[in-house]
């Protein structure tokens, strides 16, 4: 029966009955300052606000000291530094477990460990040791008895995907599949756990202003993208990222794994070269994103999906390093004031609590712009899907090449680009001159459904593709 066909008579169980479905709304606890309150204050701080789940960058005893007896659900973290022992030393899991998780559970209710964070993108090259180290920690959890209320995972970057663009292409890295996406997505399946994601829309956004409107990076009303893989249409860039990770899962089989958002945010203050950064972009996004999220709102791809969300970060951190942004991602000043006002439970998004769709602050694509992800360094470009086959590739290299006035001289017998000699590659160049040319604007890498965006340096041979003209 559609519940939202039934009259509500009473209130509260209206809201049982609205968040029967839901997902929930989670904080990262992040603690690089000087300046922020007893973890004592923090506990009361979270349960004033209403939340009830919180992640930590690590397993501090303090901290995790004040939590007990709060209700409040607890993700720990084992650092990307121990990987290694806990890797290569079951002993060191069964330790860690022991002394992090064993020696305040129940009273503190950790319900996940992170074992490590975004290590496919740290620079020691520790990708190695991540599944080791998680079913060791599994293990422990075992021998302790605790697996059934303690899942393990690990947060993934959005760079761990190959393309994310359109989102029904979603990949990973193939050079990741074997040996640590494949692993990693077995562990999770038979373990009944989810992958984590930290997804930052901002960071798309930011580098690629314009081309992405700043609507559909807020969930703003806007008229959205349709993937021209799967014809959904999409509405906001944080579901078209989710739904990329969905995508790529699936494309290896692993249609039953789930998502947590483990991280996503926006920053209320930036340097002048971070686009969108603001207090009132920043109160748009975290709030209409937990609007999305209470009220029981799936992706495109996965509408059904109850979908676990932790906003970064609960406070300013002013030890941070890095750009401005990085220290002004927080809901709340170290004095515990509030930076901008949001609901932040389900009650409040009823009550029309927060600010509601929110107004610029600085630049805005236009609306319906088409939306790509980031790459470490905001550039995209655009190749030939190799699925649509050569008839349709030909026809679209050829209007490329001719009506379309993109630069193929490169790709000629003498030119440095002929080399490999596949329409593949070809089309792939003569696409990606044809969407620079065109300030790479919504349709402009599309070519009835032939090509798409990525977010990695084509590589064919020794060529190097344009990033502008």
């Amino acid at each position: 029966m559609d519940r939202l066909t039934i009259p509500c008579f009473f209130f509260l169980l209206c809201i049982f009955a609205f968040a029967a479905d839901a997902g929930s709304i989670g904080v990262n606890y992040g603690r690089v300052a000087n300046n922020l309150p007893s973890a004592a204050k923090v506990v009361q701080l979270l349960k004033t606000q209403g939340l009830e789940k919180v992640k930590l960058y690590d397993a501090d005893p303090t901290v995790l000291k004040a939590l007990s007896g709060s209700g409040i659900k607890v993700v720990v973290d084992l650092p990307n530094e121990q990987l290694n022992l806990a890797a290569n030393k079951s002993s060191f899991a069964n330790t860690w477990v022991q002394k992090n998780v064993l020696a305040f559970y129940p009273s503190t209710q950790i319900h996940a460990i992170a074992v490590g964070n975004e290590v496919f993108a740290d620079s020691n090259n520790i990708t190695e040791y991540l599944v080791p180290a998680m079913r060791n920690v599994q293990a422990a959890l075992v021998k302790y008895n605790l697996s059934s209320a303690v899942k393990v995972s690990s947060p993934i970057a959005l760079s761990a995907l190959q393309n994310s663009y359109p989102s029904s292409a979603g990949s990973f890295k193939q050079e990741l599949i074997e040996p640590a996406i494949k692993p990693m997505l077995d562990f999770l399946h038979e373990t009944g756990s989810s992958l984590m994601v930290n997804a930052y829309p901002f960071f798309a956004y930011s580098a690629n202003a314009d081309v992405i409107s700043l609507d559909y990076a807020l969930f703003r009303n806007n008229s959205g993208v349709v993937d021209s893989g799967n014809g959904l249409r999409y509405n906001s860039l944080f579901d078209a990222q989710i739904d990329a990770v969905f995508a790529a899962m699936s494309a290896l089989k692993y249609d039953d794994v789930g998502i947590i958002v483990t991280e996503t945010g926006w920053p209320s203050k930036g340097d002048e070269n971070e686009k969108g950064a603001g207090e009132e972009n920043a109160a748009a996004y975290n709030g209409n994103l937990v609007r999305k999220i209470l009220t029981g709102e799936g992706t495109p791809l996965r509408p059904k999906a109850v979908l676990e969300v932790y906003l970064f970060a609960l406070f300013n951190e002013n030890n941070k390093p890095g750009p401005t942004s990085e220290r002004n991602y927080g809901l709340f000043y170290p004095n515990e004031e509030k930076v901008y006002d949001i609901p932040l439970t389900l009650a409040e998004v009823k009550q029309g609590g927060g600010k509601s769709q929110g107004t610029p602050v600085k630049g805005s694509g236009g609306e319906g712009s088409s939306t790509v992800s980031a790459s470490s360094s905001g550039q995209t470009w655009c190749v030939a899907n190799e699925k649509a086959g050569k008839q349709k590739l030909q026809v679209a290299l050829d209007y490329a090449c001719g009506e379309g006035g993109a630069d193929c001289h490169q790709i000629q017998p003498s030119g440095p680009c002929y080399n490999p000699n596949t329409l593949q590659a070809h089309a792939s160049y003569a696409f990606n001159s044809y969407y620079q040319k065109n300030a790479r604007r919504m349709g402009t890498c599309d070519f009835q459904g032939v090509a798409y965006v990525v977010t990695q340096p084509p590589q064919f041979g020794k060529c190097e593709f344009p990033t502008g003209y």
